[in-house]
């Protein structure tokens, strides 16, 4: 294997022979099972989950998207609270894994979150659990599909990875937070299986960048979150609340660790919200057709 940092010498997305998704899609699930589980909507390793952060408030009858849906546990939860929910992935192999889990009470599509195949204003809420955007070339095309798919008052609310992890070694050690990369350096992570062939890519942008691209989208930020990793007896002190069960197994998951959490974060969630019909922000307009929205 070939990895590096900057423009991936090959354009377009990872080889499906040898992409990592489609070779290591049942193996991840295994790995990780214990964290992702079959139908808890977990927005990162930290443990954020959804049960208890409330961030897409009361799902029930509304039409429901999951963007990069992976084995579809976020698609699988929101069937189950009562939404009529579809899950994309551009990703056979993961998908091969949510049908083993089962799809009762929802759909899965492959898909490009880039190319979403589904007509204007079709959707009232959006949700992406690290899927998709950190793999895609143009975040902004990622917004503006979500945006078309999206009825008058929708709301998009995703996790992924937060910049100012770029900058250090992707390590779990604290002892590692050394700065080895700037922060503008708006490139890619990519691995080669060979000379000819990619099988995995993971982009970067600023803060700023995602901000931006989710307001030219026509988007209002309503909330934004940087998950802290919970103690050994599962509590945070976030602005999140408490994060659940629901956080890696042994305590890491990649770069992700208690010890390296406890310093620097990890994770970016944003809530954002689509103008109304008449001007209204989708915040206010998803209060009034949703019984009692818990925003965390």
């Amino acid at each position: 294997m070939i990895s590096g940092y900057g423009s991936p010498p090959i354009d377009g997305p990872p080889d499906p022979e040898v992409a990592y998704w489609e070779v290591e899609a049942a193996d991840y699930y295994r790995q990780h099972a214990a964290s992702l589980g079959r139908d808890r909507l977990v927005w990162c390793p930290e443990g954020l989950e959804e049960a208890s952060a409330g961030l897409l408030g009361d799902v029930r009858g509304l039409k429901v998207l999951e963007v990069g849906c992976g084995a579809a546990q976020g698609a699988r939860w929101a069937a189950s609270a009562g939404a009529l929910a579809v899950g994309i992935d551009l990703s056979a192999g993961m998908l091969a894994v949510g049908r083993h889990l089962g799809t009762d009470g929802f759909a899965l599509v492959q898909a490009e979150a880039a190319a979403l195949p589904f007509a204007d204003a079709s959707f009232d809420l959006a949700f992406s659990a690290f899927g998709a955007l950190p793999f895609v070339p143009s975040l902004a095309a990622v917004h503006r599909e979500v945006a078309r798919v999206l009825r008058p008052g929708g709301r998009w609310v995703f996790s992924t990875t937060h910049p100012f992890a770029w900058v250090f070694p992707d390590s779990p050690d604290p002892a590692d937070l050394r700065v080895k990369r700037s922060y503008f350096e708006r490139t890619a992570y990519y691995e080669l299986h060979d000379a000819a062939r990619l099988s995995y890519v993971e982009y970067h942008v600023t803060l700023g960048d995602q901000v931006r691209a989710l307001i030219e989208s026509g988007f209002t930020l309503d909330q934004l979150i940087e998950p802290q990793w919970p103690d050994a007896d599962g509590a945070t002190d976030g602005p999140a609340g408490p994060a659940g069960a629901g956080g890696a197994a042994d305590g890491e998951w990649g770069a992700w660790s208690r010890a390296r959490g406890a310093l620097v974060p990890s994770t970016l969630v944003l809530c954002a919200s689509l103008a109304g019909a008449s001007g209204t922000s989708g915040a206010n307009a998803a209060g009034r057709r949703r019984s009692q929205p818990r925003h965390a």
